[in-house]
């Protein structure tokens, strides 16, 4: 054996072991906002939300960390630092997570079964194809649980990223015309709140999620006997969350550098708002890559609805768990359960309730923002808590980043409301 080779307790082997959870955060975050509010904000209204995608991804930083350090610095989840400051927290939880998760499934399944069209699929409708999306992703979670989950996740992030960096990049020389009657929209108007809203609610991802890094944890350890130390959570988490920041940049790219000026807008049906998706690719790159782009964007929104079909009953499970105090062992057993509920009241939304793919998905977008003030709160409370090393606590760095943006959530939420009940 070579002297550079790794041994298995080496530092180097450590930190593979431990790399997962922050990517499969990323994966869920770039197939729900980036694939269609990041790319709708450049469609729409050019480079000017630049800036409030970056800062989105800055004032939703903290909470989304604390959910693996916590983790790290404690040996239990982050639910289970809800217990810790009361019953009441993790009921909340609860509560939340139904609602969201039950809406952001049934969003990302349509998403998947709109792309899925693409292959000339024809004899069923989206929401049929949606469907039965979610059934397979509930079995596969069933028959395989993380390890699937985790060696799709790194390889298909890998991949979208590649692509569309390379769809950006063909894109900046081959910009089309602008429309000679184009007049620039704004989007700093009352009438565009509810686009900004539905923009933050999935940027990157819904606050809530930071509760699946800190859940996935113990199941990578389960999968490498190794359970991550506070550095090497941080690394996969910045690695991870780096990763969505940086693609949410290109997605708006795309959409600025493909979409905008010409008078092209997404449609609201989603076999139309897929094939539009999969011609920004191929607008820059070229028509031979049709069906490599169809691919990579179908597999990604695929993962993303295999990592919400096990993350939101994950956190549902483990709240359970909790407020009934029952042992470790019967958290496998309700997981099942409610991978089952879930995709089944995801299923009745999709077939009751939809008219159309970007009603719902802002929808969800929108629910998950508002709910975004409570879980950040609560999140940087049991961060604080005493059972946390001093040390691993948020620095003065951190509590300013967290305070600002418990603050500028609140107030967004704030000015949503006004523009729903009150402005005319």
């Amino acid at each position: 054996m070579s002297n550079s080779a790794v041994s298995p307790s080496s530092p180097r082997s450590n930190l593979w072991k431990a790399l997962g959870p922050g990517i499969l955060v990323a994966c869920a975050a770039v197939g729900g906002s980036h694939l269609v509010w990041s790319t709708r904000a450049g469609a729409e209204f050019g480079w000017s939300l630049l800036w409030l995608i970056l800062l989105a991804n800055v004032l939703k930083f903290p909470f989304f960390l604390y959910g693996q350090r916590y983790t790290a610095a404690t040996g239990e989840s982050l639910l289970a630092g809800y217990r810790r400051h009361g019953v009441v927290y993790v009921w909340i939880f609860l509560g939340i997570n139904i609602l969201t998760g039950t809406i952001n499934i049934a969003g990302v399944g349509m998403v998947s079964g709109a792309l899925l069209t693409g292959y000339g699929i024809t004899g069923l409708s989206v929401q049929m194809l949606s469907i039965l999306l979610m059934v397979l992703c509930a079995a596969l979670l069933l028959l395989g649980h993380y390890t699937l989950l985790d060696g799709l996740a790194k390889v298909i992030i890998s991949v979208l990223a590649v692509g569309t960096l390379l769809a950006v990049i063909f894109a900046i020389p081959n910009r089309p015309d602008v429309a000679a009657d184009f007049v620039p929209p704004s989007p700093y108007r009352w009438t565009s709140f509810a686009f900004l809203i539905s923009l933050l609610g999935w940027m990157p991802a819904p606050i809530d999620l930071s509760a699946w890094s800190s859940l996935w944890m113990f199941s990578r350890e389960k999968q490498t006997g190794h359970f991550a130390t506070v550095k090497e959570s941080s690394i996969d988490f910045y690695i991870g969350y780096g990763a969505a920041t940086v693609l949410a940049a290109l997605f708006l790219a795309l959409g600025a550098l493909v979409m905008y000026g010409t008078g092209e807008q997404f449609s609201e049906g989603g076999i139309g708002f897929s094939q539009q998706l999969v011609n920004l690719y191929t607008a820059t790159i070229g028509g031979w890559a049709h069906w490599l782009i169809l691919t990579a964007a179908f597999v990604t929104m695929f993962s993303t609805t295999l990592t919400c079909v096990d993350g939101y009953p994950r956190s549902l499970a483990a709240c359970c768990t909790l407020i009934k105090e029952l042992p470790a062992k019967r958290f496998s057993q309700i997981h099942k359960i409610w991978i089952l509920v879930s995709v089944v009241l995801a299923a009745l939304v999709i077939h009751y309730q939809v008219k159309n793919l970007l009603q719902l998905l802002s929808f969800a977008a929108v629910i998950s923002f508002l709910t975004s003030p409570v879980i950040a709160y609560i999140n940087y409370k049991v961060m604080n808590g005493p059972n946390v090393p001093e040390s691993q606590r948020p620095g003065p760095f951190l509590k300013v980043i967290s305070g600002l943006g418990m603050a500028f959530f609140i107030l967004m939420t704030l000015g949503y409301m006004f523009v729903t009940f009150f402005y005319e």
